[in-house]
């Protein structure tokens, strides 16, 4: 069965952007970033909220900028064909390989996995990924934790009343001293 992970740049308090909507604090260093496109050859389809989607459009032309090096080329030629399911409630339409949501997270994940496929099924955004776990379909968090606080915004973990035991899977600090951080959910 395709595992569900979560994968999002947090800060060490525990956000994924500041109180003023602001992650320029995430910008990946060369290392950080080969890791992501090695990362995204392992996803199958990503789902995402409005905003995560909104920010990642960005990737659907940026293979037209001549100032791109070869890592966001080859970032940009991973990304976009990647199919990606939207939840949003205000967009009527999405571009490239992506679909609007037909039903709720847990549907749209239940019929994912009856699919044939390959891949995981990455969930991205907080507010999304929130519902996913408070439903239990999320497998893995996979937080790549910046040393930083930002004091407040957009929280990784939702404030749930639902306690989820993890399991640590693998580490790994980067030169630029962010670390990464995989957990599977303990069943």
């Amino acid at each position: 069965m395709r595992s569900v992970t979560y994968s999002m740049n947090v800060s060490l308090d525990g956000y994924i952007v500041g109180p003023d909507g602001g992650f320029d604090w995430t910008v990946p260093d060369p290392e950080v970033f080969r890791f992501w496109i090695d990362e995204i050859r392992d996803v199958g389809v990503h789902l995402m909220g409005r905003r995560l989607y909104e920010t990642m459009l960005y990737w659907e032309s940026a293979d037209q900028d001549p100032s791109l090096g070869d890592a966001e080329l080859e970032w940009a030629a991973l990304w976009n064909p990647l199919p990606k399911v939207v939840f949003s409630t205000t967009l009527s339409a999405v571009r490239g390989h992506a679909r609007l949501a037909s039903g709720g997270v847990a549907e749209e994940i239940e019929r994912l996995r009856a699919e044939p496929g390959e891949g995981d099924i990455a969930i991205g955004g907080a507010t999304l990924a929130a519902e996913a776990s408070d439903l239990g379909l999320i497998d893995e968090y996979r937080a790549m934790v910046y040393p930083v606080l930002i004091g407040g915004g957009i929280p990784f973990f939702p404030r749930s009343e639902r306690r989820v035991d993890l399991e640590l899977v693998e580490t790994r600090t980067f030169n630029s001293r962010v670390v990464y951080l995989r957990h599977r959910v303990a069943r």
